[in-house]
Parts: C-alpha cells; structure tokens; sequence
C-alpha cells in the first residue's frame, strides 16, 4: 500500500487489544462517513466513544488484513451522552462498570467528564458511591486525561508517544507541567532521550541558551555519552571544553553548571593518576566499590587443605591428560589464592585449565558456580566443563527498580548472597564495571572468585575495562597462558591473533582456515562479500548462510553496516508474499532476517518456543532469527 502519512478522523467503536504497559492498542474504528477500519500503535488506555484525529499510512497485515498504523494523533473524549456512557462503560475508568456508568450519566449528561475531573465530590449523590470510591474514579481519570494531554504535547514536538507512559509513572499528574518547566528532565537516563531532541525542544520553548538547566543537562549528557562508549568519566578540563562546543556557550556557566551537580552529588571529582577525574556519581561508586571489595578479598588466604601438586597429579593420571608447566601453575593457584586471573589467548587452554580446576575443587568438597556474561558463552562454557552455567544476570535474579530508573536490580546481593563457596566468570573482558559491582556484591568477602579471559580481546560495551584494568595493577594473582596447543595451533585464525598481538603481520600464505582476498573499490568489496556468503563458503565449505557472520569498521561508510545490511537483506532473504515484514525508521525486518540485538534492554520478557525457558532482558550482541510478526 502507498506508504505515504494521511489523516484520518474516527471513534472508537471496540478495543481489540491492549497492552497497558507500552501502550500498543488495536482498535476497531468508524469514520464519520460511516466506514469502519482497524487502528493500531501506541494508544494509552483506549475508550469506546473517544474521537482521534490519526496521522498514519496505511499497511497490509497477512494474518489481519488492512490496517491504519498510527504514527500520531489527537485525541477527544465523546461529547453525546451516548458516546460519553460507552466511554464509561468500556473499562477504562477503573470502578466503573455499566450500571454506574448509567447512573452517572442519568445525572449529569454532557457535564459528566467535568464532574468526574473538577467536582468528584458531586458523585456521592449517586447511591452506591461514597467518598472514597468517588475520589477512586475521579482519580482514575484524570490519569488516564493526564497521558493523554502528555502524550499529544510528545507527539506535537516529535518524541514518540510511548515516552508518555514512561514520564508519567514518575511525575504523575504533574508530569505535563513538570516537563514544560524543564525539557531537560527528558534527557535523563532513565527516559533515553536524545539530548539533542530536548534541546531543539526546550529552545523552541523560549529557555535561553546558556540557561543553568541546559548547560547541567549537557554535562551530564557528555558523561552519559561517554560512559555508553565505554568511559567511567571525563577530565574536568577536557568535559568543559566539549561540554561548551556542544552547547556553544562560554566554559563559565559549564564550570558554573558543574560545581552545581557536584554539590548535589550527581557528579563526583577525584584524582586518578594526576588527573582530575569527574565521575558520574554511580560510576564512581562502582568503580571505588570494586577496588574496595577485591581489596579485602585478596586480604582473605585460604587455608591449605592438602597437598596440591600431587592432587592435580591425580587428576592428570585419571584424566589421561598432562597439563602444561603454566596450566598447572593456573590449578594450584586458583586452590591457594582467594581471588585468581586466568588470561590467554585463543587456543592456550583456558578451558582445560577450569576443568582442572573444578576437578581439584571437587576434591576439596568446594561448592562450584560457572557464570558467563552472555547465553551464548554461558552455554560453551556449560558444555565444556559439564557443569551448569548460567549468565550473570540470571545467576544474580535480575530484577527492575521501582524508582522507575530504567536500571537493573538484582535480587542477589549483600543481604542475599550466592549460596556457594567459589564464582568462576568467563569472558570476563565483556564485563563491564557496574556488572562486576553487582558480581561482587552478590558473593561473600570468603567465597573464591576466579575471572577468566583474553585481555587482548574488545573491552566491555559499558562502562569501564575491568579485565585489562585488574591485571595492569598487579594486586591480583594473575596467570597469563602463553603456549598454543597443537590442535589450535592448526588454525590460521588462532596462529594470526597471536601474530596480531605480537604487532606482527599475520601469515596468510597458510590457506586452511583464514584468506586475504585484496579489492580495489568499496563495489567490489560489497560485490565480494555477498558472493562469500550466498554461494562460495555454503558451496565450496558447506557453511549454510544463517551460520555466517560479517563484520565491518564502522556503521555508516560505504561498506559499514548499514549498506552491507542492506545487500544482505536482498540477496539472502529477498521479499516473498508469503513473508511478513515491517519497517522501523530506515530499517525494514523481515521474517527470514537474522538480527542481532545492538544495546541492552533489561525489560524485555521473553520465552523460547522450544525448551520451555523464559526470562527477561535481552543484551547486546544478542544474536537471533525472526520467526513471525504479529503487528
């Protein structure tokens, strides 16, 4: 159908579904001429009888047929008295049923909705409503009025309607005058807001621009920014004098803005090897919480239960296998060190390490957990030692914050600890600072933590490089395995990393696992990719495309993501009648797409259709195919 946006007015004549938490509705609607159509997109608690004006295009559901898909809209509560009793009538007033519904339009008419919203004490005169329940309707409603209001100022100034339910459940009735006041609310974390939307926003709202609201939003903006691309803070000078260009202000009202988030304890300043550090103050909390507690672990030595060369000697004899000189080293140390590091590249053994060291650990009778940033290396890691391993946010019960703060909690932690006497983590360089903050609350000062990865490899998406961090300050015992295993060292891949690490040139003249195919244009190099992977690797190697993963420098240049994404898209999963798709922005997913989760969302149930398993949050780099689209 012509995708371009129309307007549309119509009432609502039923409500098919709703979704009280996101505000997705599907309604079933007649226009003034008498046509009736189904709508769907974010409508906050719908009501039988309200009229919109729509802005939407039109769309073709294969399972539902034609439907408007709503990009914005005014609304207007009904103005008949019939229209006003299926309003009520319809269960978005909370305590309102049909029967009361009538009386109260029997009694008021047309002036029921001002009732209701300015003079609730008139609905005692109704009998079988007291006090209480008046305020409780009356309450209800301007609720349900106030997302509206807040939801149509969104839609006015370009934010997504969505947001309306987000703001409202922290500032409740006040939450139009409170962003009207200050726009700049928007950009706080728990909203994830451009500041840059709330900028054009607030300016046009007539709030100056070196105003101590926009200039303390930038700093925390520049913060919040940065910490997204892995920073836990800012030099002062250096925030300043970005913090100014951002906002083209003079540096005085930032240095003024900041001693100001300072004071209130939003931002913390230290000195951190001479330079002046400034912190967003949960960041730095973290940051001192990790130190303070691996501090006073490292202080905890074990007590040596027995003799633990000639255990891991045992352990070789049973397991037919002989541990190399630093392998073993890695065993003996995790028993005698109440805090270990277990480093190496690819193919240098990690993971015979852990197994040797849940071998000894179960001979000392020590209660064993396995944990892992991702499902995925969760999984692996489960499947080589043949023990259980779970993420870390499943192993800690990830949980929401009340305070609406948009940030994970954990329902493990100090008053709650994990019930085990040593936490193995993997892939521990994914792990960001206020991830290991959550780990370490979650254990007692006595329990054995042994972190395991590649130094070498990408740091954390979030905030922080934990892993490169703690081995550079040498307060942990650290074992670094060097030497690669006959099998890995098969690999061109591994052999190469290692070359790589070593600022050496890797050797492609070793064809079996890697090639260095040279092309001279971005055309080719697009043209050749889509040949890897739609013919040459599923025919000459019998890899299957679903099993094939790309990787580029960047997202946006003429052979970043978004192109090749693109390309992909055409040749592996063209469209097809029999496929569902549906655009987002400039994206269009289709079922078919494998897709790839690009930042964390921690509120997001979901189950698996295959094994029963359900769960919340999805976390970036999560990768997975769709199957259906419902909407």
């Amino acid at each position: 159908m012509d995708d371009k946006e129309i307007i549309i007015e119509a009432t609502v004549e039923s409500i098919v579904y709703k979704n009280a938490e996101n505000g997705y509705s599907v309604l079933r609607m007649k226009t003034a001429g008498g046509d009736s159509l189904v709508a769907v997109g974010c409508v906050p608690n719908p009501g039988v009888g309200e009229s919109f004006s729509m802005t939407g295009v039109w769309s073709t559901h294969t399972t539902y047929g034609d439907q408007f898909r709503i990009t914005g809209l005014e609304r207007r509560l009904p103005a008949t008295v019939g229209a006003i009793l299926d309003y009520l009538s319809s269960g978005t007033i909370r305590g309102v049923g049909r029967a009361t519904a009538q009386k109260i339009v029997d009694k008021f008419g047309e002036s029921t909705f001002n009732i209701i919203e300015f003079d609730h004490e008139r609905l005692t005169e109704i009998s079988g409503i007291n006090p209480k329940k008046a305020g409780s309707i009356s309450e209800s409603f301007r609720v349900q009025n106030g997302i509206s209001r807040l939801m149509e100022f969104l839609l006015k100034t370009g934010f997504e309607p969505a947001l309306a339910l987000s703001i409202y459940s922290v500032y409740g009735a006040a939450s139009l005058t409170v962003i009207q006041n200050n726009p700049y609310i928007l950009a706080q974390p728990e909203f994830g807001v451009e500041f840059s939307m709330v900028d054009k926003l607030a300016l046009s709202l007539g709030f100056p621009y070196d105003c101590p609201e926009r200039v303390r939003a930038a700093v925390i903006y520049e913060l919040s920014h940065n910490a997204n691309a892995g920073h836990t803070f800012i030099p002062k000078e250096k925030l300043v004098s970005v913090t100014a260009r951002l906002i083209d202000v003079d540096v005085n009202p930032v240095f003024d803005a900041m001693h100001k988030l300072l004071d209130s304890g939003q931002l913390v300043s230290e000195y951190v090897c001479g330079v002046n550090a400034c912190y967003l103050s949960y960041l730095h909390e973290a940051e001192t919480f990790v130190a303070d507690k691996l501090c006073n672990m490292t202080a905890c030595r074990p007590q040596v239960v027995f003799d633990y060369e000639d255990e891991v000697s045992r352990i070789e004899e049973e397991n037919n296998i002989e541990y190399a000189p630093k392998q073993r080293e890695a065993i003996i140390a995790a028993a005698n060190s109440p805090v270990m590091i277990l480093t190496g590249g690819p193919g240098t053994g990690k993971t015979t390490v852990v197994r040797g060291i849940l071998s000894l650990f179960e001979r000392m009778k020590l209660k064993t957990t396995l944990a892992a940033p991702t499902g995925r290396a969760a999984k692996r890691m489960g499947e080589f030692c043949g023990v259980e391993a779970k993420t870390i946010h499943r192993l800690l019960e990830m949980g929401f914050d009340d305070g609406n703060t948009g940030m994970p909690v954990f329902n493990r932690d100090r008053d709650n600890p994990l019930d085990t006497d040593v936490l193995i983590i993997d892939e521990v360089s994914m792990v960001d600072i206020t991830l290991m903050r959550a780990v370490l609350d979650a254990i007692s000062i006595k329990c054995k933590l042994i972190l395991v990865g590649d130094a070498d490899q990408l740091p954390s998406i979030g905030a922080g490089n934990v892993l490169k961090d703690l081995i550079a300050s040498r307060a942990i015992k650290t074992v670094r395995l060097d030497e690669i295993f006959r099998q890995a060292a098969e690999s061109s891949i591994v052999v190469g990393a290692h070359s790589v690490n070593r600022g050496d040139m890797p050797d492609f003249s070793r064809k079996n696992d890697m090639f260095f195919i040279r092309k001279n244009s971005y055309g080719e190099l697009i043209d050749t990719v889509l040949e890897l992977c739609t013919t040459r690797l599923p025919d000459k190697l019998g890899i299957p495309p679903s099993q094939i993963q790309v990787l580029t420098v960047s997202r946006i240049h003429e052979a970043g993501t978004v192109i090749l994404n693109r390309r992909l898209q055409e040749a592996l999963n063209p469209p097809d009648p029999s496929k569902p798709e549906r655009g987002f922005g400039d994206k269009l997913f289709r079922v078919g797409d494998r897709v790839m989760q690009i930042r964390n969302n921690y509120d997001i149930e979901w189950y698996s259709v295959f094994g029963g398993e359900s769960g919340t949050g999805v976390f970036n780099g999560d990768i997975g195919e769709i199957t259906g689209i419902d909407f």
